[in-house]
């Protein structure tokens, strides 16, 4: 009876019983499909083949990190990216804040539906995104370019900041403020004082993850760049040019390690608290 017993009951581990093998299995096969192709481009950016794609690689190299790095192309289309996702950080960080604190410990009617107006960008389709602000350009005779992009990239960016910020000032008491106001701190030195200092690893998280989804946007980018080309447009224009294979997949790896620092330093800053909020797109 007693081992019977011992039988029916899932194995265990320090964490926890251990999943059932189909579940265990389903997991390993849905990591696979998600990881292999990423570990195929990184193998291939070292390939002595300058356009097809045989397995195994015939030989590795350096060299197409060298001629990648020499790319003038390649670093104006970083460079706009670069300052696009700066912009759009900023702009969001700043608007999602006073979002957030208009919001929080506050209850008036049709609240629900503004905070509801501030997260729906980033639970909408890109696409839909991208055709709503390029419409809206063209009605306002807007030039597509820099600006359009970083406004287009605001609007999903001011989400995340948004998120970082109700999550932390939900563990604020009311009281830290109301206590530094009976001090004699007016509203802006009380915000000052003490209730940035507590928003800090928020809003730097918040920056990060703003930062990263920027930099990597495309389907917005597509509907506000006009002739722009920042470093998601150079890589998917460079899928008609198969000779330059090699470099596009030294670009997309170094592209990939460099939006995974910024989501591991997010989770950093936060890892103790579980305040990221809206992570991806």
């Amino acid at each position: 009876m007693r081992s019977s017993a011992k039988a029916g009951k899932p194995r265990s581990t320090r964490h926890g019983p251990r999943a059932p093998w189909p579940l265990r299995l389903a997991a390993w096969a849905g990591l696979l499909f998600l990881h292999v192709p990423i570990a195929l481009v990184a193998l291939y950016a070292f390939s002595t083949e300058e356009s097809a794609f045989g397995f195994p690689p015939p030989g590795l190299t350096l060299r197409w990190f060298g001629e990648a790095l020499g790319r003038s192309d390649i670093w104006s289309a970083v460079a706009l990216s670069g300052k696009v996702a700066l912009m759009a950080t900023i702009s969001a960080v700043v608007l999602g804040t006073l979002a957030a604190l208009a919001l929080s410990h506050r209850t008036f009617r049709g609240k629900d539906l503004i905070a509801m107006g501030f997260i729906l960008p980033i639970a909408l389709p890109g696409i839909i995104t991208g055709i709503a602000l390029h419409a809206a350009f063209r009605l306002g005779e807007i030039t597509p370019g820099f600006w359009t992009i970083a406004l287009g990239h605001t609007t999903f960016c001011i989400v995340v900041a948004y998120n970082n910020v109700v999550a932390r000032l939900r563990r604020l008491p009311p009281s830290l403020v109301e206590a530094a106001m009976d001090l004699g701190a007016d509203h802006f030195a009380a915000f000052r004082t003490v209730v940035l200092p507590q928003l800090g690893t928020a809003l730097l998280a918040g920056a990060i993850l703003a930062f990263g989804l920027s930099f990597d946007e495309i389907i917005v980018t597509t509907f506000t760049a006009g002739h722009e080309r920042t470093l998601p447009i150079w890589l998917l224009n460079q899928l008609g040019r198969p000779r330059d294979v090699p470099i596009t997949n030294v670009v997309a790896i170094l592209v990939m390690a460099a939006s995974t620092l910024p989501i591991l330093a997010a989770w950093w800053l936060t890892r103790s608290s579980h305040d990221i909020g809206g992570s991806g797109k």
